[in-house]
């Protein structure tokens, strides 16, 4: 007997790849943060531990590798940073580590 949701496409999403569209998700999916019960622990193709948490589509299961910046972007979220960015930009998600707008600056 296949599990219900075996016609789902899965993908493994890094944080430099996370769209607005998936951190959305998790953000409904996990309005207070998520635990130790919600992470799931699997072996990658290079036989690493990875720890991710899941959250699914009409027809994806996305396993979103579980990291501080991750952590750090959900508790900051606001659906109006995201809102000229279209759904599937990973270039929208900016990494909580850098000052806004310091991306492409000099520090010579």
């Amino acid at each position: 007997m296949k599990p219900k949701d075996a016609h789902l496409k899965r993908v493994i999403v890094d944080f430099k790849k996370l769209t607005p569209e998936i951190l959305a998700l998790l953000v409904e999916k996990y309005p207070d943060g998520y635990d130790d019960d919600n992470v799931i622990s699997f072996k990658n193709a290079k036989n690493e531990t990875v720890e991710a948490v899941e959250v699914t589509t009409e027809d994806t299961k996305y396993l979103v590798k579980v990291s501080t910046k991750l952590e750090q972007t959900m508790e900051n979220y606001d659906e109006d940073d995201y809102e000229d960015f279209a759904d599937d930009d990973p270039d929208a998600v900016v990494d909580p580590d850098l000052e806004p707008g310091a991306e492409g600056e000099d520090f010579d």
